[in-house]
């Protein structure tokens, strides 16, 4: 349900109105050096205020609940929460009546039978990455050697992401985007063939980020108009590297040494400032709706570090299940 891992397993918890956000890491080595600092440059590149994100910002300072004892990781279960002080909550008022187009609201309402908390869409909100991106930090420390790097390649259709940026604050409409992500000096042997394969545990947690549409691995959907002779990689040398990279670092569900690579696709954000039609369950009609908040019109600009982050967590449960069978 929230969490995820056999062995490096996180569980996620909290609101995005609520007092707090965070995560609990179990399968965390004891005696990590872990500071303050070191999750500032993450969580830096996730924060708002740059043109087409939210006005919302929050400090985002970890607080470690458990798990650390003088800088360095016990082993025990680590709990980090980051406190929620920049809510407006007044602006959700409506969403009890009128779920938005696009987003969770209306089945999180009907899957909890109007329990949930609807403020700024509750435990679904793109608020709770934040700790997605604390436990990615843990993550790399545990892949030592490995480096991973998620960037944003296209945004709107327009491989200019400022001028896309421009664009949306002109038409005041939100847009959506492509991440592109690789991993470079994985060993070979990470995965499993079927249901722990790399690319199963990867597009697990990347479907957690919402916004989440698609995930492609290597040449992705383009492999399904290539022939054989062209999708194949060479190996050219008794390290398994290889010509090409169309099966973007993966064979069989496994790591072949080569770069990791994939893509993912991320929707334009639900909550857009355009009107819209949508229903309102009070006066059991269609009306005109338009969307109060705070809310980013490109969330795209912020994926990337997220999914460097859940890419480091898949990759550090693989790579302990693989260091514990060998």
């Amino acid at each position: 349900m929230n969490s995820f891992g056999r062995i490096f397993r996180i569980s996620l918890f909290g609101e995005s109105h609520g007092p707090a956000v965070g995560i609990t890491i179990d399968g965390c080595p004891a005696g990590l050096d872990i500071s303050n600092a070191d999750f500032e440059t993450d969580l830096q590149r996730r924060r708002a205020g740059a043109a087409g994100t939210t006005p919302r910002t929050e400090e985002d300072i970890p607080k470690f609940a458990s798990g650390v004892f003088q800088n360095k990781t016990t082993g025990a279960p680590l709990t980090i929460l980051f406190e929620n002080n920049n809510t407006r909550s007044s602006d959700y008022e409506t969403l009890k009546e009128t779920p938005r187009p696009g987003h969770a609201d209306f089945v999180l309402h009907e899957k909890f039978k109007g329990f949930n908390d609807y403020r700024g869409g509750g435990h679904s909100s793109g608020r709770l990455t934040v700790a997605l991106v604390a436990a990615g930090v843990l993550a790399k420390k545990l892949l030592k050697n490995i480096s991973i790097q998620a960037e944003l390649i296209e945004a709107g259709g327009n491989e200019n992401i400022e001028a896309a940026i421009q664009a949306a604050i002109e038409t005041q409409d939100s847009i959506g985007g492509i991440v592109a992500c690789t991993a470079s000096g994985l060993p070979i042997g990470l995965g499993e063939p079927f249901f722990d394969s790399v690319e199963s545990s990867i597009a697990h947690l990347a479907f957690a980020i919402p916004a989440i549409k698609g995930i492609e691995f290597g040449s992705g959907f383009n492999a399904a108009r290539m022939k054989g002779s062209e999708h194949n990689d060479a190996i050219i040398d008794a390290r398994g590297t290889t010509k090409t990279n169309h099966a973007g670092g993966i064979n069989g569900g496994i790591t072949n040494g080569n770069d990791l690579y994939f893509r993912v696709a991320v929707k334009p954000t639900s909550s857009t400032p355009q009107q819209q039609q949508t229903w309102n369950k009070q006066t059991q009609s269609v009306e005109a709706f338009t969307v109060k908040g705070r809310h980013d019109l490109c969330i795209a600009l912020r994926v990337p570090v997220v999914v460097e982050a859940m890419t480091a967590i898949a990759l550090a449960d693989l790579l302990r299940l693989h260091e514990g069978a060998v």
